[in-house]
């Protein structure tokens, strides 16, 4: 007992050093992306760490619909999604309140809010099938061409072309640029799966039950990667990386994630994640771009701390099973 106690401790010592090394390296790499591009910050986080830390997620749905376990592919989604905004996005804005501005801020809350309205329409037939799947995926791919052109667009009216001698000692070789943002990924892949494992031996160690694991360690475990990226740029007082991350990931679950799972292998709609938990997701995608869209669209610590007491209350619902 004593040496599993020590293993799972070292696992979860572990998976945090990857978790913060990976995050450090995905940041760096790219901020010297973006300006060695001439691409905003916001973009860069959106598609690159917003897609790049929903890689666990991805692993985790396509292998439990191989698995036939439909409810944990689109539940790991939908959950993800949740715990991004009212959980992971509440700690960074507690670290650093955010004042958002940028126009493709508010582009990219609609487009989530979009994606997340379309999941629920899709859900409703009772089954994600090849057709919907690739639907979602094809948006996905419209999305990432329309914000690359109008980003570049964007930073060229705003002479923002050419970087300051600031910036310009940001940059990264080439080489040493990929090699930060790969690691970077690989890292956080690496350390959410030794969090996510040595967690659960540990509860099970101390007699805690499956349902509370599976509600609270699996749940937020694919979404460390989200986690750790968060706090360095909320550390580093990066708001447009923090936000980028959060709608990037959320936008990448539905339309890619989801898509991807769906072409290959249908998904079938859980009772109870049709007539909850699908409109609670899309319900705090509303919250989060009203937010955004507000004249004064500052997420401070008040709005944090409710955030993250409904992510707490959402969980003890799930526990208690008050959702009909």
């Amino acid at each position: 007992m004593a040496d599993t106690l020590i293993i799972d401790f070292l696992m979860i010592a572990g998976g945090l050093v990857f978790l913060y090394l990976g995050g450090e390296g995905l940041l760096k790499g790219s901020i010297s992306l973006a300006i060695k591009f001439g691409l905003s910050k916001f973009i860069v986080s959106a598609i690159i760490i917003g897609f790049g830390t929903s890689l666990p997620e991805l692993t985790v749905s396509v292998g439990a619909a191989l698995k036939g376990s439909s409810d944990i592919a689109l539940g790991n989604v939908v959950g993800s999604n949740i715990a991004n905004i009212i959980l992971i996005l509440s700690i960074g804005i507690l670290i650093f309140p955010l004042a958002m501005k940028v126009n493709a801020v508010k582009r990219d809350a609609l487009v989530m809010v979009g994606a997340s309205a379309l999941l629920c329409v899709m859900a409703v037939t009772g089954t994600f099938t090849f057709i919907l799947g690739a639907i979602l995926f094809s948006a996905l791919i419209a999305y990432i061409g329309v914000s690359y052109v109008m980003d570049k667009k964007q930073t060229a009216s705003a002479n923002q072309t050419e970087p300051s001698e600031e910036e310009t000692a940001q940059i990264l070789s080439p080489l040493l640029m990929t090699v930060y943002i790969l690691f970077g990924l690989l890292f956080l892949v690496i350390g959410a799966k030794l969090m996510v494992d040595g967690s659960i031996s540990l509860a099970r160690d101390f007699g805690i039950s499956e349902a509370i694991i599976g509600l609270t360690v699996v749940a937020v475990g694919t979404s460390l990667p989200e986690l750790a990226a968060t706090i360095v740029s909320a550390i580093k007082k990066q708001a447009d990386m923090i936000i980028g991350n959060i709608l990037g990931s959320n936008i990448f679950n539905i339309l890619g994630i989801l898509g991807i799972t769906a072409m290959i292998k249908p998904i079938s709609v859980d009772a109870h994640m049709l007539n909850f938990d699908v409109w609670f997701m899309l319900g705090v995608a509303i919250f989060l771009a009203a937010l955004l869209w507000a004249k004064r669209p500052l997420l401070g610590r008040m709005t944090g701390s409710v955030m993250l007491l409904a992510y707490m209350t959402y969980v003890g619902f799930l526990y208690m099973g008050t959702p009909a």
